[in-house]
C-alpha cells in the first residue's frame, strides 16, 4: 500500500525542504513529490512539522539494552541490541564483536546470517573487531586472544553468506596480500588497534584497506617525523574514518583539524556502544572486569577507555554543539558516509526515489520521536540523553 510522510520537513539532497511529502511504497522510497501531489487514497502520516531525516547507521554497536554481543552471539541479541539502539535514531547497524575466540566470531556470524534470514529490523552485517590487532595499542582488548590471520581465519572471515562483514585489523600484523584477499572477497577491511608506521599504512590502504576504526583511538599518532596511522587516514580523500564524538574519546579540537584535512563525507560517526545503551544501570561486565560508566564514558577500575555510552542520536547533536558542522553534514556523517563505507551507498542513507524508507524523525533539539526501517514505523521510546 502506498502511504505518504505528510506535514514535515525533509532533509534531501538538496537540503532541508518544506511543503513536500515522502511516498513510500513496499519498504521503498516512491518519491518525493509537492504536497498537493500526493495520490489519492494513499495512507497519511502527519509530521506534525518535525524534521525528517535519513536513518542512522552505526557500522560500530558492540551492545545495548543490557546485551553484550560477546557474551550472548545469538540472533536474539542481536534484535534486542537493535531495539535499544532504534530508539536513538539507529536504522542501520553492524553489531560488533571485540576480539575473542575464533569460535565465537563463527557463532557470531552465523547468528547475523539468521538474524538477516529473520528479518530482524536494521541488521546490515556484523563488524569483527579483532583478535587481529597489536598489543602494543590493545585498549581494553584481552590480547590473550590475539592472532595472525591464517587460512583458517581467512574462510571464516569470508563465510558471511547475506550482509556485509567489516574486519578491524592491525596492518603491521598481517601482509599486503591477505588484506587484498578479504577485500577481493568483499570484506571491508580497516585499521584499528593499531601501531604501523606510514608506510605499511600506505601500503595497507593501496590493498584493499578502506576504513579507519575510531580514529585517533588505539593507533600510532601523526607526529613530526613519523606520520603513523593517523597521518595515513588524514593524508587519504578515499578511506572512511569512524569517529566517536563524545567529548571524551577524541578532544574536539582534534576532531575539528581533522574534518579540515579530507572530505566530512568520508568520516562516519560511530558510537562503539556497550550495553549501557538505553538502560538505567551503567555497569556490565566485560570478559571478566568490571566496567561502569564515569562522564559519559565505559571505563574499566583502571580508567582504560572501554567503548561508550553513546548512542547515534547524541553524536549527530554532538557533532552540530561540539564540532561546528551543519546539521546537514552531521546526518550525512551519520547516514549516507556509512552506507557508502558499507557499499550500501545506492540503497541506503538518503531520502530520495528508489532508496529504503529508513527514516528518523526529530523534533527542534534533534531528539528522535519516531523511527521507519524499510517503511516500518516505530515510535521512540526512549528519554532524550545528553553526551556534552
Amino acid at each position: 500500500m502506498l502511504a505518504s510522510l505528510v506535514n514535515g520537513r525533509v532533509l534531501t539532497e538538496a537540503g532541508v525542504v518544506d511543503g513536500k511529502a515522502v511516498l513510500v511504497e513496499n519498504g521503498v522510497i516512491a518519491g518525493v513529490v509537492e504536497a498537493g501531489a500526493v495520490p489519492p487514497g494513499a495512507k497519511r502520516r502527519d509530521l506534525n512539522g518535525g524534521l525528517l531525516v535519513p536513518g542512522y547507521i552505526d557500522t560500530q554497536v558492540n551492545g545495548g539494552g543490557g546485551v553484550l554481543f560477546n557474551d550472548s552471539p545469538t540472533p536474539e541479541a542481536i534484535a534486542a541490541i537493535g531495539a535499544a539502539h532504534r530508539a536513538y535514531g539507529t536504522t542501520g547497524f553492524l553489531p560488533t564483536l571485540i576480539s575473542d575466540d575464533l569460535s565465537v566470531v563463527d557463532r557470531a556470524m552465523r547468528a547475523t546470517e539468521q538474524a538477516i534470514e529473520r528479518g530482524v529490523p536494521g541488521v546490515l552485517g556484523i563488524h569483527i573487531e579483532g583478535p587481529f590487532l597489536n598489543p602494543k595499542r590493545k585498549g581494553i582488548h584481552d590480547e590473550g586472544k590475539f592472532r595472525v590471520i591464517d587460512e583458517d581465519a581467512l574462510a571464516l572471515l569470508t563465510s558471511l553468506k547475506v550482509g556485509q562483514t567489516l574486519v578491524t585489523l592491525a596492518p603491521e600484523r598481517t601482509t599486503p596480500e591477505m588484506i587484498q584477499r578479504l577485500a577481493d572477497a568483499g570484506v571491508r577491511v580497516a585499521a584499528g588497534h593499531t601501531n604501523a608506521l606510514y608506510k605499511t599504512m600506505r601500503q595497507a590502504l593501496d590493498h584493499g584497506l578502506t576504513g579507519f576504526t575510531h580514529l585517533f583511538n588505539a593507533m600510532s599518532p601523526l607526529t613530526s617525523r613519523e606520520p603513523g596511522a593517523v597521518g595515513a587516514a588524514l593524508e587519504s580523500t578515499s578511506a572512511w574514518c569512524g569517529i566517536i564524538v563524545d567529548g571524551r574519546h577524541v578532544d574536539p579540537t582534534t576532531l575539528k583539524i581533522a574534518l579540515r584535512t579530507r572530505p566530512l563525507d568520508r568520516f562516519m560517526l560511530v558510537t562503539d556502544a556497550m550495553p549501557t545503551v538505553g538502560m538505567a544501570d551503567k555497569r556490565f561486565v566485560l570478559q571478566g572486569r568490571q566496567i561502569v560508566v564515569r562522564d559519559g564514558v565505559c571505563v574499566d577500575d583502571h580508567g582504560t577507555l572501554a567503548g561508550s555510552d553513546l548512542d547515534m542520536a547524541g553524536a549527530v547533536r554532538n557533532a552540530v554543539a561540539m564540532l561546528g558542522v551543519s546539521l546537514e553534514d552531521a546526518v550525512t556523517m551519520a547516514s549516507a558516509a556509512p552506507a557508502a563505507f558499507l557499499g550500501l551507498g545506492a540503497q541506503r542513507g538518503k531520502i530520495a526515489k528508489g532508496y529504503a524508507a529508513d527514516f528518523c524523525l526529530l523534533d527542534e533539539r534533534l531528539n528522535v520521536t519516531a523511527t521507519w526501517i524499510d517503511g516500518e514505523e516505530n515510535h521512540a521510546q526512549a528519554e532524550p540523553r545528553l553526551h556534552a
